[in-house]
């Protein structure tokens, strides 16, 4: 693990609501919707380009918990940002982050916590 890696490390990840993202429960609802699928992807995803940068060359991050929820509905088409922030490092290679995903106008879309572990790079 880089030294810089450290606790409180923030990052945002700003995405629309569109493509792979989406789904209508199949066909069940008049328009489509951000996916919880979808939805914990992109969390997972700003997480792990949050740390990516501060990795050891040969490093990488695979998810192993997540624990969300989805608490409000985002048309197709509209615009959210997600927010992730380092909350503990533990044994130098288990990241907790907090994160979040709001629409446009402020509302909560989905928040919980991701874990991801640190793999490869050099051996200390």
């Amino acid at each position: 693990m880089s030294a810089s890696l450290e606790v409180g490390l923030e990052g945002t990840h700003e995405f629309k609501a569109e493509g792979l993202l989406l789904t209508d429960v199949e066909g069940s609802l008049p328009k489509a919707v951000l996916s919880t699928p979808g939805m914990i992807g992109v969390m997972e995803n700003t997480a792990t380009r949050l740390v990516a940068p501060y990795l050891e060359h040969g490093a990488a991050t695979v998810g192993f918990e997540v624990c969300i929820k989805h608490v409000a509905a985002v048309l197709e088409g509209g615009s959210c940002v997600c927010r992730a922030r380092l909350e503990e490092i533990v044994d130098g290679r288990k990241l907790r982050f907090a994160v979040e995903v709001l629409s446009a106008d402020g509302r909560t879309v989905g928040v919980g916590t991701h874990e991801r572990r640190i793999i490869g790079g050099r051996r200390s």
